[in-house]
């Protein structure tokens, strides 16, 4: 992407009415999941209007456009329109809104792609305008494939033929990617901003260097924290370098192999102070030792009363697995990772590595395929996945059904689809259920989280939508799965109702899965969560927020027929001021 200097909002928050005139509830829940990467990954933070001369008014218009920078004129528009409500959608919104044009119109993009003038639908030429040097800058930012902020190979095109062909041919499915911002894309952004720190982003470490991140060993244990590069008895290999480079990276041991029963060591953070009241710690740990090894997760707050507050894992793995423990915490405070030896036999210890701390809210749940390369390679189009069961916060049972090599008609795309289903609470809750908005999250196990590109299809529980089931029977999707849906067996053997799916054919290509790391090991993971966004309806009419399936770019799953019913009409972006295609 390429950035008009001179229209900044540098020195402000960036200021937004934040009724999201007739925007549908899940395309609510995007954007504040939009602000939050902001927030994670940059200086840029978004309050609500308060009167200020100059502010960006979101709305629902005819398509996904924003103007170019802060106009300087009081309210600008900035449209998430239907169809738009995916992250990266709105990502590329904002950034429009914060300065920047798209990464094609970079005045050195001839050296990189070639625009294919011919094929370009009539009336849309302007959409592949340069922007000289003397109007827009790069930020000394080689050109970037990869920008959230560059049109596909297809855009704006007559046929089926690229209107942008890029001369480096690997990256011609590279171009026009929705997943997130790239790492080029933030690294203008934080030029552009004079951007040195994030703002709810406190810390990553690795372990990659003998300083371990300013973590220490903390006093009161009769052992010690090791910083190492393998373990005979597990693991053999950092999480980091998993499946690339074995034997050159680090992480923290604390062995049980000797010793007796007890035995303890602290590892402590370095100091933190939180602007927020509720933190994520995320983390990957090996166990190799006894069964009744034990890591316990001190947090260290430093308060009048002192607070401590403690977190236990345990279990025999043999295995990295991924942790998320979410804190709540207002004043400075450290994370205390304790290893403590247990009473079994052990050969091995505990180990942790690539840590993540921030002021986001954890994930609920965590889906790990294993052996994940095996299955894409042999498991046949059309054949679905199931996750195991879950449970909302406020009681809602629900999984995640994954196409991995997509449906019969649409191969080469996994697809993904969110389901209720019955559960322990189902005579206590409201039905059809209304507005809860699920996210699905593939994971990019890039180590640190600023860097990740994860995947992110989010879906909203509109009580109102219906369906036709099988019978010729119009029900509510969202109703009750021991009513809609059918019943099943799981592996187990125990039975329940699974209600239709909701979700995308077109989830991730094969080959963005297989980019990045979103295997790792052989593994992918990923993130979810069912999030209650009733307190989004605010005072809108029924009207406002009802939306027409004919507007989705979901699909429904219907009862896991063979061939799913599909109803699915793809929006037209309508190009104003600048468009997103």
């Amino acid at each position: 992407m390429n950035s008009c200097v001179s229209l900044t909002w540098r020195g402000y928050f960036i200021f937004l009415l934040l009724f999201f005139f007739f925007i549908e509830i899940n395309a609510k829940g995007v954007i504040l999941r939009a602000f939050e990467q902001y927030r994670l990954k940059t200086c840029i933070d978004f309050k609500p209007w308060s009167r200020e001369p100059n502010y960006i008014f979101v709305f629902k218009g005819r398509g996904c456009y924003s103007m170019v920078g802060n106009r300087r004129m009081g309210k600008q528009n900035l449209s998430i329109g239907a169809g738009c409500d995916s992250l990266g959608t709105v990502e590329h919104e904002l950034l429009h809104a914060l300065g920047f044009w798209h990464e094609q119109s970079r005045s050195d993009r001839d050296d990189y792609v070639t625009i294919m003038w011919d094929r370009i639908k009539e009336g849309h030429e302007h959409n592949f305008n340069l922007h000289n040097e003397t109007e827009s800058s790069s930020l000394g930012v080689p050109y970037d494939y990869g920008s959230v902020m560059h049109y596909s190979k297809k855009a704006f095109s007559i046929g089926s033929k690229p209107t942008i062909v890029t001369k480096i041919p690997e990256f011609l499915d590279v171009i026009g990617q929705r997943m997130e911002f790239s790492d080029s894309d933030l690294l203008k952004l934080n030029r552009l901003y004079n951007c040195t720190t994030a703002s709810i982003f406190l810390d990553s470490c690795q372990f990659e260097e003998p300083n371990i991140c300013g973590m220490i060993q903390g006093d009161g244990g009769n052992a010690k924290w090791a910083h190492v590069q393998r373990v005979k008895d597990g693991p053999q290999t950092d999480y980091t370098n998993l499946g690339r480079c074995q034997g050159v990276g680090f992480f923290m041991h604390f062995s049980t192999a000797t010793g007796t029963q007890g035995d303890n060591a602290f590892l402590e953070s370095r100091l933190f102070h939180p602007k927020r009241r509720s933190q994520c710690l995320q983390f990957y740990h090996y166990n190799s030792g006894g069964v009744d090894d034990q890591l316990k997760i001190w947090v260290l707050e430093y308060t009048p009363m002192g607070n401590l507050y403690l977190h236990n894992l345990g279990g025999l793995q043999g295995s990295w697995e991924l942790y998320h423990v979410t804190l709540n915490v207002s004043d400075k405070f450290r994370v205390v990772f304790e290893g403590v030896k247990g009473r079994k036999p052990s050969k091995g210890g505990l180990s942790l590595d690539d840590m993540n701390l921030s002021e986001t809210k954890c994930p609920q749940y965590t889906w790990r395929i294993r052996d994940f390369t095996r299955l894409l390679a042999t498991t046949p189009a059309g054949s679905k996945t199931y996750s195991p069961r879950f449970l909302s916060p406020d009681g809602y049972s629900f999984q995640i059904g994954l196409y991995i090599n997509g449906l019969k008609d649409s191969p080469n795309k996994t697809a993904v689809y969110f389901h209720l289903t019955s559960g322990p609470k189902d005579n206590n809750l409201q039905w059809p259920c209304p507005w809860r908005q699920a996210s699905m999250e593939l994971m990019d196990q890039n180590p640190d989280i600023q860097h990740r590109m994860n995947n992110i299809k989010m879906v909203t529980t509109d009580p109102t939508m219906t369906f036709t089931d099988s019978m010729g029977n119009v029900e509510y999707l969202w109703d009750n799965p021991q009513k809609v849906g059918s019943l099943v067996t799981d592996a187990g053997g125990s039975k329940y109702y699974r209600g239709p799916g909701y979700g995308t054919s077109n989830y991730v290509t094969h080959d963005r899965l297989k980019s990045r790391s979103f295997i790792k090991g052989d593994d992918v993971i990923l993130l979810l969560s069912l999030e209650d966004m009733t307190g989004l309806l605010g005072t809108q009419s029924r009207e406002s927020w009802r939306p027409e399936i004919k507007d989705l770019q979901l699909e429904i799953d219907d009862h896991d027929a063979e061939e799913p019913k599909r109803q699915m009409v793809v929006c037209t972006y309508i190009p104003v001021f600048s468009s997103n295609t």
